[in-house]
């Protein structure tokens, strides 16, 4: 049976802002949905005092990425003390543009931040987790510094473009003014179970559009044997090619996808089949990062948090049971650990037969 989601998305061309209504019935609640132990894993490994997210296996370096999968973790495990400090840090060290968008990376070498330019993932996630912290613990100031996020996000880093309305992955350097293959998209940047609470801040911005366009990507961008998209995507003709000057990969971005459906409900296999194609067995086996244009794996990710990818859509479209040594978090690295909770706290809210 289709949830109330997917029954919109399947009119969603029609009735698009009442698509988007409706979806706010099957919104995760998240907080609560993460074992304090794992969190107090997570944050001793990749927190640090300043509430500054780690990514270790990246030299070090912080982004709003990082930040906000961190603020939206800590309300999993009901931390208002570490989603502050991580909060804090978000806005003295990245929240540096006029625009009110968060700067992409922050470096431990000076200047701590060479690069001005924001990541719109990591503006969706930070906006995300403060909206649904400002909810579940009724701080006001959250949902007002969301709702700024929201808003700039709207104004600076969506596109319209051919009739469709296209999320950038960043303010500059993606369009098709700045692109000869512009404009350039990345699917992984479509937060779908944040949509609805950007539409709840900014309604005045044509969120369902930006549903709309994701979805459509999530259909036709399908390359290669297994049919799987590429990490970065031209939509400048009418059908999307792997775009020019990023290595054609199915790669470290893309993984997540699957996991973005599956947490906003978009679980019909429209959507999710070529993952369960090409993740058959990955519970155990680890996920391939695949060249879309020769079909190559180029490697194999093995870490329990990619494993616990491929668990998840085994669980939701199969209600295959987690494999037993997945069901105690150990920290590996810092992006593998974070989907590994991102993915527990999901299954713990909507799946917890499979747990």
């Amino acid at each position: 049976m289709k949830s109330r989601l997917e029954l919109a998305a399947l009119v969603f061309g029609a009735t698009m802002t009442v698509s988007l209504c409706a979806a706010h019935g099957d919104e995760l609640t998240i907080r609560g949905t993460i074992a304090p132990a794992a969190w107090q894993a997570f944050e001793a490994r990749f927190v640090d005092q300043s509430g500054r997210v780690i990514d270790d296996a990246n030299g070090g370096i912080s982004h709003s990425e990082g930040q906000g999968y961190g603020l939206i973790l800590a309300l999993a495990a009901d931390d208002r003390a570490s989603f502050e400090r991580i909060w804090s840090f978000t806005q003295t060290e990245l929240m540096l543009r006029d625009d009110g968008l968060a700067a992409w990376r922050w470096t431990p070498a000076m200047p701590h931040v060479p690069d001005i330019n924001n990541a719109t993932d990591g503006d969706l996630l930070i906006a995300y987790g403060l909206a649904k912290a400002g909810d579940a613990w009724g701080v006001p100031g959250y949902t007002e510094a969301a709702t700024k996020i929201a808003t700039s996000i709207g104004s600076e880093t969506l596109e319209a473009y051919k009739g469709q309305l296209w999320l950038l992955p960043g303010a500059h350097g993606f369009s098709a003014k700045d692109r000869a293959d512009g404009p350039v998209v990345n699917l992984s940047y479509w937060l779908f179970e944040a949509l609805p609470v950007m539409a709840r801040l900014a309604p005045d911005i044509e969120w369902s559009a930006v549903w709309t366009s994701g979805l459509k990507l999530s259909e036709t961008a399908r390359f290669g044997h297994v049919g799987l998209p590429s990490d970065w995507l031209s939509v400048h003709d009418a059908a999307p090619v792997p775009a020019a000057q990023f290595t054609p990969d199915f790669g470290y971005n893309a993984v997540r996808i699957p996991l973005y459906l599956m947490r906003a409900g978009l679980s019909d296999p429209r959507w999710l089949a070529p993952y369960t194609q090409a993740w058959h067995g990955g519970a155990q086996t680890g996920i391939p990062l695949v060249n879309v244009k020769t079909d190559q794996v180029v490697a194999r990710l093995t870490e329990p948090g990619y494993r616990m990818l491929a668990a998840t859509l085994d669980c939701v479209t199969a209600k295959t049971p987690l494999p037993e040594d997945l069901k105690l978090f150990r920290p590996t690295h810092y992006y593998p650990s974070a989907l590994y909770l991102l993915s527990v706290s999901f299954l713990a809210e909507r799946h917890a037969e499979c747990l």
